[in-house]
């Protein structure tokens, strides 16, 4: 990388050193926010473990039943089961900011209760707690499959809000880390040699300087000397 080229004055210098300061203080809150990234992910990841290995055992239990009702139950039963219409899904969708993170927010309609809880806002969301279908018409293993992937839905929301919002923190954890080393280890030396050499130039020009003052100097007091010399043999 090609070095920066500056006048080596006390303008500049005044202005790298706020420009070192800036960085070092850029810094510190970059890594601050990499640090606490790393916190909330770390978090996140062990929450969705939890959550996915929830929803593979809810899953595995829908399938178990789903597979004795169609040992138990025609084909044709089942799927003109599993084909009864429902009302339209309604999902609401908001956004939460975490550390400039912005990660969307699933979450089922509610009818306002406070003491709602999930299953009662999947059954809001996907119609009415009753089975879409005839109850003499099939098997009790099918009313268990549909009620366990009921059961799983809100979960599954859930992780997918969970691992969706970790890939996002993962991907500005990497940005921040980039941008954390990019001052580290390059604005940052570049800075410190820029502003040691306009001073090194500086200290040099400054001990030039003094030294051509005492060179005029002593070149003024040998005149002064030389003219009192030359006026005392006049007399």
């Amino acid at each position: 990388m090609a070095k920066r080229r500056v006048n080596p004055n006390r303008m500049e210098l005044l202005k790298l050193k706020d420009q070192l300061r800036t960085a070092r203080r850029g810094h510190k809150l970059l890594k601050d926010k990499r640090d606490e990234l790393m916190r909330l992910f770390l978090d996140l990841v062990r929450t969705t473990a939890d959550l996915r290995i929830r929803v593979e055992d809810l899953l595995d239990k829908a399938n178990q039943e789903m597979v004795l009702a169609r040992a138990t139950m025609q084909a044709a039963v089942v799927e003109s089961a599993l084909l009864t219409g429902l009302p339209p899904l309604q999902l609401e969708v908001s956004e939460v900011n975490t550390m400039s993170v912005i990660s969307p927010v699933f979450k089922l309609p509610s009818a306002g209760n406070e003491d709602e809880t999930d299953a009662d806002a999947v059954k809001l969301a996907l119609g009415s707690g009753d089975l879409p279908y005839g109850m003499t018409s099939v098997s009790g293993e099918l009313d268990q499959a549909i009620d366990a992937l009921r059961e799983v839905f809100p979960l599954l929301l859930e992780l997918a809000e969970k691992e969706n919002q970790a890939m996002l923190m993962a991907m500005e954890i990497e940005r921040t880390r980039r941008r954390v080393n990019s001052l580290e280890y390059v604005l940052i030396p570049e800075l410190l040699e820029l502003i040691a050499s306009i001073t090194m130039k500086m200290e040099e020009n400054e001990r030039g300087n003094l030294t051509r003052l005492m060179k005029v100097k002593d070149m003024i007091v040998e005149a002064r000397l030389e003219q009192k010399k030359q006026a005392k043999l006049q007399f």
